[in-house]
């Protein structure tokens, strides 16, 4: 097991919980390498309590359509407390207008789901400066 000490930390928040290990298994090279650690949330709000624990999170990848506080509430929320922290979309709605909204509330990328691991990839690294 790699020191994780200078992994950039990304939040991943979706209601299903078929996301969490889908993530581990996709991208467990990249966590193997030390280049990022995955936190995980159930909802928007749950994600906003992981936030506050964990203040040097990288990135936030996140779906629209959760309990408690959605994606779009989310992404307002995180607008207010940390407008410099890039956040994601992944979405099975990957209409025009969801894409506009996402971009009008400052998510940095949409990915429509099923997830496509190598598109997403390259926008995690990308938004963070690491290369593709």
């Amino acid at each position: 097991m790699s020191d994780n000490t200078l992994a950039r930390k990304v939040l991943v928040v979706d209601d299903e919980p078929e996301v969490e290990p889908m993530f581990r298994q996709r991208m467990r090279r990249e966590v193997r390498a030390g280049l990022y650690e995955f936190l995980f949330a159930r909802s928007g709000k749950h994600a906003l309590e992981v936030l506050e624990e964990n203040p040097d999170i990288r990135l936030v990848i996140t779906d629209l359509n959760m309990p408690e506080m959605n994606g779009w509430q989310l992404l307002d929320a995180l607008g207010q407390s940390r407008p410099d922290l890039p956040s994601m979309v992944v979405s099975a709605y990957g209409d025009d207008e969801n894409k506009k909204r996402a971009e009008e509330s400052g998510a940095w990328g949409f990915v429509v789901k099923p997830v496509d691991f190598t598109e997403l990839r390259g926008k995690v690294a990308e938004s963070m400066g690491t290369g593709g």
